[in-house]
């Protein structure tokens, strides 16, 4: 995988536009990766309803919870389903709605310097093998990218907006991703 750093589109990624992104701050540039996970409708997988949701045409009677959450204008950079593949939504270099009201580091309002990649998973179920190799994969391409990037600067969204928020959820094995990303830096290296 490689980003286009003018593009800020991932080659070797499906891209699918969303339109819940707006210009970052003057100056600012991502700084921090915020991991989360989806599943549309919760705790299901596959479908077209991540998309469905980060472009503006989730249909909200076709499940009663798409009905809570149809009007929401959210987006994340990335998605990484459950056999791999990766969708781009946003541009990195663009800021994602995926963070709302948060705060690492004393720093609030964290969609204006950072970058969202979401699972498809939940909270309680472990995440395919496949998902971490193409999170470190992705982690790789945006530390070459972008050098206000690193491996210190990779949280889940519980961690940012505790009380608000549990993904990435007690079933991400932080362990296993470090040692998964150690890998890649190591071999781009």
């Amino acid at each position: 995988m490689r980003i286009d750093a003018v593009s800020g589109w991932t080659e070797g990624a499906d891209q699918h536009p969303s339109p819940n992104a707006d210009e970052r701050p003057e100056g600012a540039q991502p700084e921090l990766v915020v991991i989360h996970n989806i599943s549309l409708p919760p705790g299901e997988f596959g479908g077209p309803w991540i998309d469905a949701l980060f472009t503006n045409r989730l249909p909200a009677r076709h499940h009663p919870y798409f009905a809570v959450i149809a009007d929401l204008r959210v987006s994340a950079h990335a998605l990484i389903r459950r056999d791999g593949q990766v969708i781009q939504y946003v541009p990195w270099h663009r800021r994602a709605w995926h963070a709302g009201q948060s705060c690492w580091n004393g720093r609030e309002r964290c969609n204006d310097y950072s970058v969202g990649i979401e699972l498809e998973g939940t909270d309680d179920l472990p995440y395919e093998a496949v998902q971490y190799q193409r999170l470190a994969e992705l982690l790789a391409a945006l530390f070459a990218a972008y050098p206000t990037l690193s491996a210190e600067r990779l949280t889940g969204h519980a961690d940012i907006a505790p009380g608000r928020k549990t993904d990435p959820g007690a079933s991400f094995d932080w362990s296993r991703l470090r040692g998964e990303l150690d890998k890649r830096l190591a071999s781009a290296g």
